[in-house]
């Protein structure tokens, strides 16, 4: 089975890289303008791993519901859609994040510049909206620490402005699984004001049994161009989840015998969730000459969750179990506040920022039985009511330097403060006060420098080090079995480095590579998790490192091509206790949820009007699922092909789509649950399936 799995995973390299062969012409490439770094560089300058991705919702046949629909040729990301809706997808980068077992975690979040992860560093998407979306920016390796806690990678979307003439689009989708989605979208421009509006419905009965979701998502940005060097740009967006049904991971031997079943606990409980936020901010920019701006951005939100977990009634006997409802009431929001400089430094161009953020998170938890007498799936008896406050107050700084024709340097600073509280009003006897605070801090600096020795080549090295604070439900139960919050935990530190480099032929070819490395101390991981309680504890060194490469550009006869592939080795350093009873995780053992190797490659040909095909290939090797390593899932490769035909109708267009995903309708494990405690790790990825689209513009 081990050298199966290398296998599948070595192939899924092959057979992206055997798409990459064709040459390209050699013409000027226009510069990009990205918001990543904070400064007025194109990525191609960057000394950093910066990928930059159009966002055209239902072009290649995908209705526009997932992230990771736009990542298809992104290397260092792995972004899994879970087919559990109840869960969210998991995105990790270069192994960062990978053992979050519902949301995102330790990769930093963000929708038209306002935070989707929280203070504490718990993030999730399921508000990003792609038919809204112009772009999607992907930031790897050390640049990532200027963003703060819990920042091992960057991702953002950000909204299209408003066009001039307007444009509107009405889509239909349906297909495999039940699964429905309509789309609206208008974006305009009329003087100096500008609008991008777009709603959605998304319904599915789930490609798994208790797996049926619903979701209503609404985005708005418009842009109000002020005067004298004033614009600003107001964005708000609604998601509303009913009650997404849960169907829990499966063993090994579940996935063997039907891999569409839920596990029987999830028919007791009834497990499901239900979301519904809202959220708005603006960003107000004002540039009183060409060579300063000042930049002031504000949100705040609500987010409600109610949860049905499967956690045993025997299990909650323990009077400092916290029942098996979740019931969430979160109010959020922050600021963050910048000046830019452009000057000259020794006769040389230089560009300098100083800024400041601040967010708060503030959150209702409460806790209750999931069971009445008898009834399972119902809320009972109160087991937890507390008020969870973080907040943090981060300044910082960066600065571009070009101190010679072929070199430049970038370099920044940030202090991070991260501060903790709960509240305990849930004080019985058995279950003592378990109010308390700890704050985190930490000194984050990144250096980066590049070389030109050709107009289209690039080389670059860089350093950063960075912190994750853990999450609120990290901290939830102590390692010891004791009452109160695991204030005791530390946070993780990391250095990384990079070496990197960039070609470009022209606008129609270009090639990037990085090698990387990442170590990290007090790298939190499970100490034990059973009976609803997951407690955490941190270990000495880990490592996360490897090399990834990216290849888009025009193969000729209209065809192009957008291919990503990344290596990672990540293994714990040090060896550890985990486990009730203990077990000993030995030094070198892999950290779970990290394939070695993992790639996507998608060749397309076709525009707007007339035919349009593309095929893709995602290609993913196996992954431990415990700390131990007890267990693997296998890798695999899957194929998708689409096609669709463009027409006009007067002053419209009509675009009809078909889209047949898993091809080769293989089994394979979509995800999994990292240190379940029953040992159903697994969550299997759809067979083959269908979607017919169309979309109308005008």
């Amino acid at each position: 089975m081990r050298y199966r799995d290398k296998a599948l995973g070595t192939g899924a390299l092959l057979l992206c890289l055997a798409g990459a062969t064709q040459a390209a012409d050699t013409t000027d490439l226009p510069p990009v303008q990205v918001n990543a770094t904070r400064l007025a560089i194109p990525p191609f300058e960057l000394p950093a791993s910066l990928s930059v991705v159009a966002v055209a919702a239902g072009d290649s046949g995908k209705p526009g519901v997932n992230l990771s629909e736009a990542l298809i040729g992104v290397p260092g990301v792995l972004a899994r859609d879970r087919q559990n809706y109840a869960q969210d997808e998991q995105i990790s980068l270069r192994g960062f994040g990978s053992r979050a077992t519902f949301g995102v975690r330790g990769v930093r979040l963000y929708a038209d510049g306002i935070p989707a992860t929280m203070p504490d560093g718990q993030g999730q998407v399921s508000h990003f909206s792609l038919d809204a979306a112009d772009r999607v920016e992907v930031l790897r390796g050390p640049f990532s620490a200027l963003y703060g806690n819990a920042s091992g990678g960057v991702v953002q979307i950000w909204s299209a402005e408003g066009t001039d003439p307007p444009v509107t689009r009405i889509g239909l989708f349906g297909g495999s699984n039940g699964t429905a989605r309509v789309g609206a979208s208008t974006r305009g421009r009329q003087g100096g004001f500008d609008y991008n509006l777009a709603l959605s419905h998304f319904q599915t009965a789930g490609y798994r049994d208790h797996s049926r979701a619903r979701r209503e998502s609404g985005n708005a940005r418009l842009g109000f161009d002020l005067g004298r060097g004033g614009h600003l740009t107001l964005v708000f967006n609604t998601v509303a989840l009913p009650q997404a049904r849960d169907p829990l991971g499966l063993t090994r031997a579940q996935v063997a015998a039907d891999p569409r079943q839920a596990t029987v606990a999830a028919y007791q409980f009834d497990t499901r969730k239900s979301v519904h936020q809202a959220q708005g901010g603006g960003v107000y920019e004002l540039a009183p000459d060409a060579d300063t701006q000042w930049r002031v951005m504000a949100y705040y939100g609500e987010r409600g969750v109610q949860q049905m977990l499967s956690v045993p009634v025997a299990a909650q006997r323990n009077p400092l179990n916290s029942g098996g409802v979740v019931d969430l009431d979160t109010s959020y929001g922050g600021m963050d506040a910048r000046w830019t400089r452009r000057a000259e430094l020794a006769g040389r161009p230089l560009e300098a920022v100083l800024g400041v953020s601040y967010d708060d998170q503030r959150q209702h938890r409460r806790g209750y039985e999931n069971f009445v007498g008898n009834v399972l799936g119902v809320a009972g008896r109160l087991r937890r009511d507390e008020d969870d406050r973080v907040r943090n107050v981060d300044p910082y700084a960066q600065l571009y330097w070009r101190f010679a024709e072929r070199g430049s340097l970038l370099a920044g600073m940030r202090h991070s403060e991260v501060r903790f509280r709960a509240q305990d009003h849930y004080v019985v006897p058995g279950n003592p006060d378990d109010s308390g605070s700890v704050s985190y801090g930490a000194t984050t600096p990144v250096l980066g420098l590049q070389y030109r020795p050709a107009d289209r080549l690039r080389l670059y090295a860089s350093y950063g080090e960075g912190f994750e604070t853990p999450t609120f439900a990290e901290l939830g139960y102590r390692a010891d079995g004791g009452a109160g919050l695991a204030f005791d935990l530390r946070p993780a530190r990391s250095r990384q480095g990079e070496l990197g480099a960039k070609w470009r032929a022209g606008e129609d070819w270009s090639a990037e590579a990085a090698w990387f490395r990442a170590d990290t101390r007090h790298e939190l991981v499970v100490a034990s998790n059973s009976g609803g309680r997951s407690s955490y504890r941190n270990i000495g060194r880990s490592r996360r490192q490897g090399a990834e490469l990216s290849l888009r550009g025009e193969l000729g006869g209209g065809w192009r091509l957008a291919f990503g592939a990344t290596h990672v080795q990540a293994t714990f350093r040090e060896a550890f206790p985990t486990g009730t009873p203990p077990v000993r995780v030995r030094s070198g053992t892999r950290i779970p949820g990290v394939p070695e190797n993992y790639g996507s490659l998608r060749i397309e040909r076709g525009g707007a009007l007339g035919w349009r095909m593309g095929v893709e290939w995602q290609g993913v090797g196996a992954v431990t699922v415990d700390d131990r390593g007890s267990e693997r899932a296998p890798g695999y490769v899957l194929a998708g092909a689409d096609v669709g035909y463009g027409l006009t109708l007067g002053a419209a267009r009509l675009h009809l789509s078909a889209r047949v995903d898993n091809l080769f309708d293989r089994r394979a494990i979509g995800s999994v649950i990292v240190n379940e405690s029953n040992g159903r790790y697994y969550e299997p990825a759809p067979g083959r399936t269908a979607m017919l689209g169309a979309q109308l513009e005008f």
